[in-house]
C-alpha cells in the first residue's frame, strides 16, 4: 500500500532569523508525521562543526532519550542522552562555515496518535562545501502515551538563519 504525504505547514525564516520554529495544533487524522528541513545558525563563534537542533512535543519537558551514530568520512562515534528534550533533532551549518551552505534533515514520526510511548528517527547531514562534512542516525523516544499535538525545534546556539526552511508532513496510508 502505498503512502501519501500532505503538507501541513511550512515555515521559511525572514530576515530577522528565528529562534525556534513550532507546529502547533497537528491534527490526528494522519498515521504518521514527518518533518524535513534544510537549516542554517546564525552562531558566528562556534569551532567550524554542526550545531544541533532540539526537539520537543507538547511543550513536555520529560521523557526524552536518544541514540546517535556519528560519521565524518574520516571517524565513526555513538553517543546516547537522556533529559528535558531531544538534542540530537538534526543539524544545521553555523556561519563559520561556507556561506550560503545549509544542513539537512528530517524526522519521521510514526504513530503519532498513538496511546504508546513515541519512537521517531533523524537522519541529519550537514556539509561544509569544503574539507569537512558529517552524517548522523538518530533513534529517539518520547516516552509519553499523549497524542503528538505539537512540535518546537530550537537551536543549541544563535538562532535559524534567514532562508532556513521547514516543512511539516502528514503521512496516511491507504
Amino acid at each position: 500500500m502505498p503512502d501519501t504525504f500532505i503538507k501541513i505547514a511550512s515555515v521559511t525564516v525572514g530576515s530577522g532569523g528565528a529562534s525556534s520554529i513550532d507546529f502547533t495544533s497537528i491534527s490526528n487524522t494522519y498515521t504518521d508525521l514527518c518533518v524535513k528541513y534544510t537549516a542554517r545558525s546564525t552562531f558566528t563563534t562556534f569551532p567550524s562543526d554542526a550545531i544541533d537542533v532540539r526537539l520537543t512535543f507538547n511543550g513536555s519537558s520529560s521523557g526524552y532519550s536518544e541514540r546517535m551514530l556519528y560519521g565524518t568520512g574520516s571517524a565513526a562515534a555513538s553517543a546516547a542522552t537522556s533529559g528535558s528534550f531531544l538534542n540530537w533533532a538534526g543539524t544545521q551549518t553555523n556561519t563559520a562555515q561556507t556561506a550560503n551552505t545549509f544542513s539537512s534533515s528530517e524526522i519521521y514520526i510514526p504513530n503519532y496518535i498513538s496511546a504508546n510511548n513515541k519512537s521517531l528517527s533523524i537522519d541529519g547531514v550537514q556539509e561544509n562545501n569544503g574539507t569537512s562534512a558529517a552524517s548522523r542516525l538518530v533513534a529517539s523516544l518520547w516516552s509519553n502515551t499523549a497524542a503528538i499535538t505539537s512540535i518546537s525545534l530550537t537551536p543549541d546556539y544563535g538562532n535559524f538563519a534567514q532562508y532556513s526552511t521547514f516543512y511539516l508532513y502528514g503521512i496516511s496510508k491507504s
